[in-house]
């Protein structure tokens, strides 16, 4: 492109040097012209050696034409007289791709998650698993079973033999034992992987009239709940999805926790309850004037103090305790108890204290979805926990068996389970998944 490129498109019957390309001037390219309809312009295009290396299987051809949609209908209109030339289905150059051996199934799932990436964790995460870095800890992985299964079946046909060397199935059971701590752990953090790709639920919750929906406007810059002093407004469990620091997640507003109301709100009440044992990260709101009442106490001791603010053990919830209405405390400092949770103080209508909240999220996020810049690959789909599971309980039953013939059967079910994540087996199900939330041409 530039003042001094040739154009894409040239009047018909112009000359130019034969067995050169009228764009790249290299004599080693073929040149091809379809007249476009309605005018005296052709559009041209080259192949051959001068074609940029791509990751499809032929070779490709790039149209560089004016923005225009009348051009760009013109075009794709004379393109569309050529016979046999028709226009690519939804991701159907990346699955020739990969049925070539270009692309690993692996590889296309990360393609598939760049295209619908929305934060930047999640780009992050779907360039690593684009560049292949989860398919080759699976090779990795094969290639250890591999190695086990030739020394289990070196032992099953030459066991009696003198020549064969001491220690193989010492050797074997070794590899397997650090295989299966590997898979063990990648398969304690398998959620971290889902949650960064379809989003982590951070649920908020809190007596009535603490600033609930306040809150979640402010975080998802948009009124998606409706504010009002009323005690009670909020009835139903409201979602949004934002981006919060750069982590994806799915922000529910949930009715205000107290007993006594009417029948919808106290059904309202329960689907909060609800939501709340199913969040992987809770928001409890507290109005920072009126901690002693007695709806505040309650909260405390039921939600907060269970969940253990600030001090996330192996088995309990994440929760972050915001203390809002900070704008209404005391100008010389807030007069809170001692005895509180660690919290952070808010204020919803002024915004301050936002910026120690974002941060506070982006720590908790980070320990929830995972960081995509550090550590080994995540998995991100239920399939890839489901087949390293396989593998894992396959590894079982070759450690509890005494016959070795069922212990190589075993080793070969679990390689087996790791080929089918990166495209070994039966995929075509689970290639028409993919595919199908492909953008066309892609």
């Amino acid at each position: 492109s530039g003042p001094a490129a040739p154009p894409a498109a040239t009047p018909s019957g112009a000359s130019r040097r034969p067995g050169t390309c009228p764009r790249l001037a290299a004599p080693a390219c073929a040149c091809s012209a379809i007249p476009i309809p309605g005018s005296r312009w052709t559009a041209r295009w080259c192949s051959g050696s001068q074609v940029p290396k791509v990751s499809r299987v032929r070779t490709a051809q790039e149209f560089h034409v004016h923005g225009g949609s009348a051009v760009v209908s013109g075009v794709l209109q004379a393109l569309g007289s050529v016979p046999g030339l028709r226009p690519a289905e939804a991701g159907e150059f990346t699955r020739r791709a990969f049925a070539h051996g270009k692309l690993s199934l692996t590889e296309v799932e990360g393609l598939a998650d760049l295209i619908h990436a929305e934060t930047e964790a999640q780009r992050r995460q779907a360039l690593r698993q684009l560049d292949g870095e989860l398919g080759h800890l699976c090779h990795g992985w094969a290639k250890t079973l591999t190695k086990a299964l030739a020394h289990v079946e070196a032992y099953i046909d030459f066991g009696e033999d003198d020549n064969l060397e001491e220690g193989v199935l010492e050797r074997a059971n070794s590899q397997v034992r650090e295989l299966e701590l590997a898979l063990s752990a990648h398969l304690r953090d398998a959620r971290r992987g889902q949650r960064l790709r379809s989003g982590a639920h951070i649920v908020v919750t809190g007596p009535p009239n603490a600033g609930k929906s306040s809150l979640v406007n402010l975080l998802s810059r948009k009124p998606v709940s409706i504010v009002s002093p009323e005690p009670g407004t909020t009835r139903d469990v409201l979602e949004t999805p934002v981006d919060l620091a750069g982590f994806p997640a799915l922000l529910s507003d949930t009715a205000g926790l107290r007993e006594g109301a009417g029948p919808v709100e106290q059904e309202g009440v329960r689907r909060a309850r609800q939501r709340l044992e199913q969040a992987d990260l809770i928001l409890a709101v507290l109005d920072a004037t009126d901690l002693a009442s007695p709806s505040s106490r309650s909260f405390l001791d039921t939600v907060v103090v269970p969940a253990g603010a600030g001090s996330p053990s192996e088995n309990s919830q994440r929760l972050l305790l915001v203390l809002n209405k900070s704008d209404l405390l005391p100008r010389g400092g807030p007069d809170l108890s001692p005895h509180l949770p660690p919290h952070l103080l808010l204020s919803c209508l002024t915004g301050e204290g936002l910026d120690g909240l974002l941060e506070a999220l982006r720590k908790e996020l980070a320990e929830v979805c995972g960081d995509p810049s550090t550590g080994p690959p995540l998995l991100t789909r239920a399939r890839h926990q489901h087949h390293l599971q396989g593998c894992l309980d396959a590894l079982s039953h070759y450690k509890q068996t005494k016959d070795l013939a069922l212990a190589a059967e075993a080793l070969r079910l679990a390689r087996g389970h790791l080929a089918r994540i990166t495209g070994g087996g039966d995929t075509e199900e689970i290639l028409d998944i993919i595919f199908r939330d492909f953008c066309v041409g892609k």
